[in-house]
């Protein structure tokens, strides 16, 4: 469904790719997968859903002028960089990697028994060649219910990890029949949602009342200023907002 204000984009349309050590889906054209359609939302370029089978992935590969963020969903990733970033990382945890001038990393599925499960985000910086960096942080999942915590900014406002543009990432939870609001945190950027889990209604200034579903993504242009959550079942929700401008 589309509007000149909002898209959505279904599960089912993503694209999707089963190989011997991973299992992806793509929200933009990544890899063997060319949309022309689909090439990105504003400054967010990469949104992959990836499950990892045990005690496979890539080894170092280079990178450079891109913010990569890496949320685990279910197991461990092993990683290691050149800057010296290293350790595994659970669910409950995000990492950040400012890939600047260039970096070489290497991302392993770090159990050798069961399936790691994560989002990697990719967003264009607002700097090139800045020197390359790792961050990683807890994210209290718990505390977090019928509420969203700020995971990634410009500035590392309320303990979230900064990164190199101007955009906010949250994860909001919200229990079955509650309702939450998302108010920007910039009148100019646009918003994409992608809902993890669950079922919710959203309305906006623009529109009442859009049902999206489990890994349904709503694409909401800059003119949006809030938007309005009714959960249908127990939902999460990763919220990710970018200038539109690249």
């Amino acid at each position: 469904m589309e509007d000149k204000n909002y898209t959505i984009f279904k599960s089912e349309q993503r694209g999707h790719f089963k190989f011997s050590i991973l299992e992806t889906r793509h929200s933009f054209s990544f890899g063997n997968w060319y949309e022309p359609s689909r090439m990105g939302f504003g400054a967010l370029k990469v949104l992959n859903d990836d499950i990892f089978e045990p005690g496979q992935g890539f080894g170092m590969h280079p990178h450079d002028n891109m913010e990569i963020i890496t949320i685990p969903l279910e197991g461990i990733v092993k990683h290691e960089d050149s800057t010296g970033g290293n350790g595994l990382i659970k669910p409950g945890q995000i990492q950040v990697m400012s890939a600047g001038s260039g970096v070489l990393h290497s991302e392993v599925n770090g159990d050798e028994t069961t399936q790691l499960k994560l989002f990697q985000i990719w967003i264009e910086p607002n700097a090139v060649d800045v020197e390359p960096r790792y961050d990683e942080a807890q994210i209290d999942y718990e505390h977090i219910n019928n509420s969203s915590k700020l995971l990634i900014s410009p500035d590392s406002r309320e303990n979230s990890l900064m990164i190199h543009q101007n955009a906010f990432i949250s994860m909001m939870q919200i229990d079955k029949e509650d309702s939450l609001t998302y108010n920007k945190f910039d009148s100019n950027n646009g918003v994409f949602v992608l809902l993890v889990e669950g079922e919710v209604e959203v309305s906006s200034n623009e529109f009442e009342n859009i049902l999206i579903e489990k890994r349904d993504s709503l694409e909401c242009q800059n003119s949006i200023d809030t938007l309005s959550f009714n959960a249908k079942e127990n939902s999460k929700l990763l919220i990710i907002e970018v200038p539109m401008n690249y």
